[in-house]
C-alpha cells in the first residue's frame, strides 16, 4: 500500500502553501482511480468542484462540491473520479501542530464526514486566507483550525444528548429542498415553534436563523469558487431573495463582499 509523505497528494497543484507545521494545497484531481493508500499526517479534504467517490475500511462517500472530510493519520482509503474536472482543497497538519495547541489527535479517529455548517464556514475562511496570503494569514488560519477542532468536539458532546427531534431536524436541514420556515420545521418535527427556537442553540451551537444562513452561504461560497455562475444565478440557487439580500448576508459572515472573495480566488 502506498504511503504519501508530507505534502504529497495525487493531482496537479494550483497552489501549495507551507506554513509552520502545516501544508495547504489547492489541487486538481487528475487520476481516474487511486488505489488504497494512506497519508503520513492527518489532513482535511474539502471538495470544491466536480465529484469523487472515496472509500475507507468503515465507510464510503460520494463527494460533491462543499463536502468536507477529515482523515486521521494512516487512515487508508481509495478514490474514484468521474471523467470531469475535479478540484480539492487540502490542509495537512503534522504532529507538532497538535502538540503546540494541546489538541489530542487521538480524539479524532479514522475518517470524519463533517457536515456542520459552522465548521464549513470556518474552512471557507481558511480557503480565502490562503488566497490573500499576507503576514496575518498564518494567524487567521491557525485560529480557525483550532476553532474547527473545538467545534468537532462540541458536536460530539451534543450528539450524545440530542433528543430525537434534534436528530431529525439535522437531517431536514441538510436536505436540498427543505422549507426553512419555523412553522414548517416545527410542524414536521411535531413540536411547538417556540420550543424549537428556544432549544435549537443548545443542540446546534448557534441560533436556527444563523445555522440556516450558514448553510446557504456555504453553498454560495462553493459556487463562487467554481467561477461558473453569475451573482444572480447564485442568489437563485441558494434561495436568497435578491442580490442585495445575498450580499448583506455574505458581509455579515465574511466581513467582505462576494465580489472581493472572487477577486482573491481569481488572482491565484
Amino acid at each position: 500500500m502506498n504511503k504519501l509523505k508530507t505534502g504529497e497528494f495525487y493531482g496537479t497543484h494550483f497552489q501549495k502553501s507551507a506554513f509552520e507545521n502545516l501544508i495547504i494545497t489547492d489541487t486538481e484531481y487528475t487520476h481516474s482511480k487511486v488505489d488504497w493508500h494512506y497519508h503520513e499526517n492527518p489532513y482535511f479534504t474539502y471538495l470544491l468542484q466536480g465529484k469523487l467517490f472515496e472509500s475507507n475500511k468503515k465507510e464510503s462517500y460520494y463527494l460533491e462540491p462543499g463536502n468536507l472530510l477529515f482523515h486521521n493519520w494512516q487512515d487508508s482509503h481509495y478514490n474514484i473520479k468521474p471523467p470531469e474536472y475535479t478540484r480539492g482543497f487540502h490542509i495537512e497538519l503534522n504532529e507538532d501542530w497538535f502538540s503546540n495547541f494541546d489538541i489530542q489527535i487521538t480524539d479524532f479517529e479514522g475518517s470524519i464526514n463533517l457536515k456542520n455548517p459552522i465548521i464549513k464556514n470556518l474552512m471557507n475562511q481558511i480557503f480565502n486566507e490562503t488566497k490573500i496570503n499576507d503576514q496575518y494569514s498564518n494567524l487567521s488560519i491557525e485560529s480557525n483550525l483550532i476553532e474547527i477542532f473545538n467545534t468537532i468536539n462540541d458536536c460530539k458532546e451534543r450528539n450524545l444528548r440530542k433528543p430525537d427531534w434534534a436528530n431529525k431536524l439535522k437531517e431536514l436541514l441538510n436536505e436540498e429542498k427543505t422549507d426553512y420556515s419555523l412553522n414548517s420545521l416545527s410542524s414536521k418535527l411535531e413540536i411547538h415553534p417556540v420550543h424549537l427556537s428556544r432549544e435549537f442553540n443548545r443542540y446546534f451551537g448557534t441560533s436556527l436563523g444563523n445555522y440556516i444562513r450558514l448553510i446557504k452561504l456555504n453553498k454560495a461560497f462553493c459556487l463562487l469558487t467554481s467561477n461558473k455562475f453569475s451573482m444572480t444565478e447564485i442568489c437563485y440557487l441558494c434561495d436568497f431573495y435578491d442580490q442585495s439580500h445575498f450580499i448583506s448576508n455574505f458581509k455579515k459572515i465574511y466581513n467582505t463582499t462576494p465580489t472581493k472573495i472572487l477577486k482573491n480566488i481569481s488572482r491565484c
